[in-house]
């Protein structure tokens, strides 16, 4: 027996109307969103540990766990198989690579992109997709929202030629950013929402920024975050080795602090 269908026997089994587990009878598509939310980031933080095989491994498990879950439901309702569900993508991979399965030559990954762009295009059009942008999921995280919004702009040819046009529009969002900043020390009323929407537009630019960089902006900035974390750990450590609370302590005494942990962090 395969592992594959080891897993299909555990699951059906678990999901048996009568001798299976109560929670997992239980269990709805809507139940097993948040599941499949967590088991999804636990993997990503486990991509970040591949050295770590075991836990890599487990995390994957998971993943492969909720997939499995929601066929059986499936099946349990008749309408479709994890089978249904391999199938599929597989014939999904070898219509969309042609120059691998057929006989399209693409020698590097920019046609292979913009080909994979018009199969899909035509794949649905059948579907109600009128836009190269749809099919981008709502519910992703902005920063990988707004690359792959980005991307698939640029598949059609909307796209700057190099990193520099991105880098003048971040200037140009940063100035109207600053203006609008600035309305607020003014006797024009600042608005808002307009500032807002000018920092959306920086933060926009800058995902653009990193696209053509090929920089992945959400692990950039889990980077960032990772880092002043690290560093602000540091210097509530620091202060605690003074006997001292943060809420005691001046701004540029956090900040000698700061400078040290940057520094040993640094080394």
């Amino acid at each position: 027996m395969s592992g594959i269908e080891r897993l299909h026997d555990i699951m059906t089994r678990l999901r048996d109307p009568e001798r299976g587990c109560p929670w997992d009878r239980e269990q709805t598509l809507e139940s097993l969103k948040p599941c499949l939310l967590e088991e999804t980031h636990e993997l990503l933080a486990a991509m970040d540990r591949p050295e770590d095989k075991a836990n890599y491994v487990e995390e994957l498990g998971d993943v492969l766990l909720q997939v499995m879950f929601q066929c059986v439901m499936a099946e349990q309702e008749g309408r479709f198989s994890f089978d249904d569900v391999a199938n599929a993508i597989s014939d999904k991979l070898v219509h969309r690579h042609p120059h691998v399965f057929g006989n399209v030559d693409a020698k590097d990954s920019a046609t292979v992109l913009r080909n994979w762009e018009q199969i899909k295009q035509m794949e649905h059009k059948k579907e109600a997709r009128h836009s190269a942008l749809d099919g981008v999921p709502a519910a992703l995280p902005a920063l990988l929202k707004a690359q792959r919004t980005q991307e698939k702009a640029a598949r059609v040819g909307f796209d700057w030629k190099d990193a520099e046009g991105p880098m003048e529009k971040i200037e140009e969002e940063l100035s109207e950013l600053k203006a609008e900043i600035a309305a607020r020390k003014s006797d024009r009323p600042a608005d808002s929402d307009k500032v807002k929407e000018e920092l959306g537009d920086l933060v926009f630019a800058v995902c653009n920024l990193a696209r053509h960089l090929k920089v992945d902006a959400e692990s950039a900035a889990e980077l960032s975050t990772s880092k002043f974390s690290r560093r602000f750990r540091a210097v509530e450590a620091g202060a605690k080795a003074q006997g001292r609370s943060l809420k005691d302590m001046t701004l540029d005494e956090m900040d000698e602090l700061w400078n040290e942990a940057k520094k040993h962090d640094d080394d």
